[in-house]
């Protein structure tokens, strides 16, 4: 491209790259892409700055030839292929870059964001644009390796029930969501002395529907002392069919009972699911050190979602990068609004920060955690989510010393205000695995 840089894409069925090579600079070449659903885009930065026009390939029909043509490229000169992180979308090409032995690194799109002004001028962004932007930061050292590496054996499978847990535990919150609403209509004291997510009160709507059937049937009395076990105390029995007897609640029809039925029905069978997933995955981490390690601070189903999510913590150089990539650090928010105000950034997976949030609710109940938790949340006027994600940022770096150096968890040593009593170590160097 020259000085008004031109961002017309040829497909790339039709580059003539052996003419273009005849006066192409030698040296190292950077190729930037941008990555769409349906279409990629590719630019070429020569050794001496200069780029060519886009190329643009069919995703993924086209990915074969897009990859002929950077082996050709690589035959006489260093190669760096440069991208984004893009969901799944990217995923089949850079398995085939990395199968065809090419370099392939990331860049991340923050950084591409923004340097969009920086590199032309002009602060819009588009497909042919970016990928030269990617190009450019990748000549600059702001790229890393990122080879397609498959998971494999125990990993993979402990990605598939990662998936299948975060999957079942949304859809329980959707039908408990449901069943929440209907029973605020029809029996609204029940959820005052049984839990919404009780197995007991679900296994109880699943079967009878509501309180006129509860306290038609004589046998629920045995029924629900079956269901909930020891711990389902008598005196808690008789105060639920009390008050299925004298509820204020709206008179149920038949399509009322059938709906009640059918949320706990599926509330239920998916809670299930996600007790067979968490079982299933202590099994796959008995092994594990890091998890293991970790999961004395949050549960080793937490601890597998960390792995699954981020990978072994010992590839992070420190704990500020592993939280980073949790998208746990702080930016500031100013605009007319919020002037000033920290946010976090929320750019690593989500499912990381929901699973660490869920984590730190339950640590906030901790002795040593909770005098802390409960004077943030005096000095937020009430509001526990700040207090919740100072917690969270917190267990995220003691989560990475944990995992890489063995250290102990220890919940008061989360929070400034104690001495923390120093251990005598040579060397700060990564347990081993």
């Amino acid at each position: 491209m020259g000085k008004r840089r031109s961002y017309r894409s040829t497909a790339v069925k039709k580059v003539a790259l052996e003419k273009l090579l005849e006066s192409a600079p030698v040296g190292d070449v950077h190729l930037g892409m941008d990555i769409g659903k349906g279409e990629v885009f590719t630019v070429i930065r020569w050794s001496d700055g200069t780029f060519e026009p886009p190329w643009k390939a069919k995703n993924p029909t086209e990915i074969s030839e897009l990859v002929s043509l950077f082996q050709v490229l690589a035959k006489d000169r260093a190669v760096t292929v440069a991208m984004e992180s893009t969901g799944t979308y990217g995923d089949a090409l850079r398995q085939a870059l990395s199968d065809a032995g090419l370099s392939v690194h990331r860049v991340s799109g923050k950084a591409a964001h923004d340097y969009a002004e920086i590199f032309d001028g002009v602060p819009s962004k588009h497909d042919g644009k970016d990928a030269a932007v990617v190009a450019e930061l990748s000549a600059f050292g702001k790229s890393w390796p990122w080879a397609f590496t498959p998971r494999k054996g125990k990993d993979a499978q402990m990605a598939y029930w990662v998936d299948w847990l975060d999957a079942q535990q949304s859809i329980e919150m959707l039908w408990l969501g449901r069943l929440e609403g209907m029973l605020a209509r029809h029996w609204p004291e029940l959820t005052s002395l049984l839990k919404l997510n009780s197995v007991t009160l679900l296994q109880m709507l699943s079967h009878y529907g509501g309180p006129a059937k509860v306290t038609a049937d004589g046998k629920v009395g045995s029924r629900l002392a079956r269901w909930g076990g020891y711990m389902l105390k008598r005196e808690k029995i008789d105060a639920v069919l009390e008050s299925a007897a004298l509820t204020v609640g709206v008179r149920q029809n038949g399509q009322d009972i059938k709906r009640i039925q059918q949320y706990a029905t599926m509330a239920l069978a998916a809670y299930r699911e996600t007790q067979k997933a968490g079982r299933t995955l202590k099994k796959l981490a008995k092994d594990n050190e890091v998890i293991q390690r970790q999961g004395k601070a949050v549960g080793v189903v937490t601890a597998s979602v960390l792995w699954v999510s981020l990978g072994d913590p010992k590839n992070y150089h420190c704990g500020e990068a592993y939280r980073k990539a949790m998208g746990l650090n702080l930016k500031e928010r100013s605009s007319g609004k919020h002037k000033g105000k920290l946010k976090i950034t929320k750019r690593g997976p989500s499912i990381v920060r929901r699973w660490l949030y869920f984590a730190a609710m339950r640590l906030s109940q901790d002795p040593d955690v909770r005098r802390w938790f409960e004077a943030k949340k005096a000095k937020d006027k009430d509001k526990g989510m700040g207090a919740l994600i100072a917690i969270a940022r917190k267990l995220a770096l003691a989560l990475y010393s944990v995992g890489v150096y063995g250290d102990p968890f220890e919940a008061w040593r989360l929070f400034p205000g104690r001495s923390l009593p120093r251990k005598a170590r040579p060397s700060r160097s990564p347990a081993a695995a």
